[in-house]
């Protein structure tokens, strides 16, 4: 399975390794091609974001932030949905409960 063209090289070479390291079912490759949709689109809005700053002043001289910075939330939260979905470095926890506070 090869990696969809519109990705970055860097994430292209990411989806080739899970590939090869797990076997995915075709819902989990759409999982894993958004994954890396997600994380190539938080990339481009950090370059935005270092490139123009974390605000802009708008015609009244009011600060705002840059539009690039939801961008790259959004793209982190989708990313992070997608490794959690597709499950690919999580083990299931021992049990249901927190650990013990030490000492008690």
């Amino acid at each position: 399975m090869k990696p969809p063209e519109h990705l970055k090289p860097a994430t292209k070479e990411w989806f080739a390794a899970v590939i090869k390291d797990y076997k995915l079912q075709d819902h989990h490759i759409r999982l894993l091609s958004l994954a890396g949709e997600a994380w190539d689109r938080g990339q481009q809005a950090r370059e935005g974001i270092e490139a123009n700053g974390l605000t802009f002043v708008d015609r009244f001289g009011a600060p705002h932030a840059r539009p690039e910075i939801a961008i790259e939330r959004d793209s982190r939260i989708a990313f992070a949905r997608m490794l959690r979905e597709l499950c690919l470095d999580l083990e299931p926890p021992a049990e249901n409960r927190p650990p013990a506070i030490g000492g008690r």
